[in-house]
C-alpha cells in the first residue's frame, strides 16, 4: 500500500482512458460513462490535484455519425472520423466538467510534436500553463493530420510521454479490463497480476492485442507503463469502473513500481518519441563501447548502413544480428557514411578533410534502448 499511496497523494496525475471505455457498441459517445469518469476526476481536481486527461475516442465517436460499423483501416477515413468525433468528444467533456465549475482545454499532439525539440518544449509550456490556470487539459493524438510515419499509434505511449512532459507524480491507465492478467482474462484459470517491479515479473505473460474501436491493447499499456516507470512515475492499470479506487490509492488493478530516476527530457524524447530513420550495424567492439562504456560511435566500428536519412536524424544502432541496442542523432547524411566505414577519424581527416574528424554519433546524443521494447 505504501507505494500505491503515491497515486492517492499525487499532486499532479495523468489519467488515460481508452475508446472502449467511452463509447457504445455502435460507436457513439456513451454520455453516462463520460459523466461517471468526470465525477471521479472532478472530485480529485477540486481536492487540489492537477489532472491531465489523455482521452482516446475521437475516431470511435465519429463512427456512428459517419455510418461506419467498425474502425476504418484507411488512414484518410480515420482522419475524417477523428475530425467529426473530436468535436463531439470535447464538447461532451466540456459540458460534463462544467457541472463542477471546471473548464477544460483541448491539446492535440502528433509524434512530430515530440520528435522536434522546439515543438516538445512548446507542448510542455502549454500544458504547464493550463495546469497553473486551473484548467483540465484533454490530450489526444491529432489523428486528423497525423500520417502513418508520424503517429503514436496509441494513446498509451502518448500518456507516458505526457506524464514525463508535465513531471507527473503518477499515471493511471483506464481500460475495459480490471488488471493485467497472466493470460487471456476470458479464459478459465487466468490470474491477475497485482504488482510489476520489473521485466522478470512479466515472463511468460500473454499480452492481448487491440479491440474493435481502439488501437491499443495490453502490449501498448505495458510498454507505456515501462516508459513511465523508467522515468520514475508509478503507474496503475485498471478498468474505468474502478477509477475512483485507483485514484485513491486502493489495491485495485495492477501497480507498476517506478524502476528508475527521471531521465533528462532529451534522452526520453530520443528513446520513446522518435523513430529511427535508418540503421547502423555495429561490430562487437563498437557495441561494447557504446552500450557498456557509453562511448561515442566512431566510423571504425560500423560495418553497414541502411536507410535514407540526413545529418541530425535519429538512427537505430544494431548489433550484427540486427538487434537494436541504442538510438542516436547521426552527424552525417546516409550517402556520406559508406565511405567512412571501418576507418579511423584520424585517417578520415587526412584523406577527406578535418570536418570528417567528427564521430558518427556523439555519446551525449545516444540513448541505450531496452531490449524488451524491440
Amino acid at each position: 500500500m505504501a507505494d500505491r499511496s503515491r497515486i492517492g497523494t499525487a499532486q499532479r496525475l495523468v489519467v488515460k482512458v481508452g475508446s472502449s471505455s467511452l463509447t457504445t457498441d455502435q460507436g457513439t459517445i456513451d454520455v453516462d460513462r463520460i459523466d461517471a469518469l468526470v465525477d471521479v476526476l472532478a472530485r480529485r481536481r477540486l481536492d487540489g490535484t492537477q489532472i491531465v486527461l489523455v482521452s482516446s475516442g475521437a475516431i470511435a465517436a465519429g463512427l456512428g455519425p459517419l455510418g461506419l460499423k467498425d474502425r476504418p483501416k484507411d488512414l484518410a477515413l480515420q482522419q475524417a472520423a477523428a475530425s467529426v468525433g473530436q468535436g463531439l468528444l470535447v464538447a461532451r467533456y466540456t459540458s460534463s466538467f462544467a457541472r463542477y465549475g471546471l473548464r477544460v482545454g483541448q491539446v492535440l499532439l502528433t509524434a512530430f510534436d515530440m520528435m522536434r525539440r522546439s515543438h516538445h518544449r512548446n507542448a510542455q509550456r502549454t500544458l504547464t500553463k493550463l495546469l497553473e490556470l486551473g484548467i483540465v487539459p484533454i490530450v489526444n493524438e491529432n489523428d486528423t493530420v497525423a500520417t502513418d510515419e508520424i503517429r503514436f499509434g496509441d494513446n498509451d505511449r502518448l500518456a507516458a510521454l505526457v506524464a514525463h512532459l508535465v513531471h507527473a507524480d503518477g499515471m493511471v491507465l483506464l481500460s475495459d479490463v480490471d488488471a493485467l492478467y497472466d493470460g487471456d482474462p476470458r479464459r478459465p484459470g487466468a490470474r491477475p497480476i497485482t504488482e510489476v517491479r520489473g521485466p522478470e515479473d512479466l515472463k511468460g505473460v500473454e499480452l492481448g492485442t487491440s479491440g474493435r474501436v481502439g488501437t491499443g491493447g495490453m502490449i501498448t499499456k505495458v510498454q507505456a507503463a515501462r516508459i513511465a516507470t523508467g522515468a520514475g512515475v508509478p503507474v496503475v492499470l485498471t478498468a474505468a469502473a474502478y477509477a475512483a479506487q485507483a485514484l485513491a490509492g486502493a489495491e485495485v488493478g495492477t501497480f507498476f513500481h517506478p524502476s528508475g530516476r527521471r531521465p533528462g527530457t532529451r534522452l526520453l524524447w530520443l528513446a520513446h518519441a522518435t523513430t529511427g530513420r535508418g540503421r547502423l550495424y555495429l561490430d562487437d567492439g563498437a557495441v561494447a563501447a557504446v552500450v557498456l562504456r557509453r562511448k561515442s560511435l566512431l566510423p571504425a566500428g560500423v560495418v553497414k548502413v541502411e536507410g535514407d536519412f540526413a545529418a541530425g536524424d535519429p538512427v537505430d544502432l544494431c548489433d550484427l544480428s540486427g538487434t537494436r541496442v541504442a538510438r542516436g542523432l547521426v552527424n552525417y547524411d546516409a550517402a556520406e557514411i559508406p565511405e567512412l566505414l571501418g576507418r579511423s577519424t584520424r585517417e578520415l581527416a587526412r584523406a577527406l578533410g578535418p570536418e570528417y574528424q567528427r564521430e558518427l554519433i556523439h555519446r551525449d546524443d545516444i540513448v541505450i534502448l531496452d531490449p524488451h521494447d524491440e
